[in-house]
């Protein structure tokens, strides 16, 4: 058995097994699994977490993994949240994207792959990075409260030592 893949962070990067992964899209609505399984794309200025200004961490909706914190997240003025910085670099992978017939750096989970949205080097220092994230591919975490951890991976732990807790 191979170790598993571990963030910088702390977090367990292994992929969800088959059974896992089943249980966990089984949890989705339509829209959410649409954007985050299909690739699909939110209505700009319509997303729950849009306006959202609290402390917290923004994790991924299927598998729970943080994605992003408030203190990185910008107002863009695209209609989608916005980032200048993942939570750990580790956990958001980038993927050319060439459809629509443009050519654009697609976002997606680290740990299961799912589908969050697109970078452009169009955002604030001092990364000049603009994750364009789909609301609906996040959830978000308040400070204190812990987070889901669907797949036992001990990310509640993991959270805290990163917050040196």
């Amino acid at each position: 058995m191979s170790t598993p893949a571990v963030s910088p962070s702390g977090f367990d990067l292994s992929p969800p097994d088959a059974e896992e992964r089943k249980r966990l899209e089984a949890g989705l609505s339509r829209e959410e699994a649409d954007v985050l399984l299909h690739h699909g794309t939110e209505a700009p200025f319509c997303g729950g977490l849009l306006d959202q200004k609290d402390d917290g961490v923004y994790c991924c909706r299927l598998c729970a993994l943080p994605l992003f914190r408030h203190q990185t997240k910008f107002e863009s003025g695209t209609g989608w949240p916005s980032f200048w910085a993942p939570f750990d670099e580790a956990h958001v992978q980038g993927v050319r994207d060439t459809s629509y017939g443009m050519v654009r750096i697609e976002t997606l989970c680290a740990r299961c792959g799912s589908h969050q949205g697109h970078v452009f080097p169009d955002g604030p220092p001092p990364t000049r990075l603009r994750y364009c994230i789909n609301s609906v591919s996040l959830e978000f975490v308040a400070s204190g409260q812990p987070l889901r951890d669907p797949l036992h991976r001990g990310d509640n732990a993991a959270l805290m030592a990163t917050l040196g807790k």
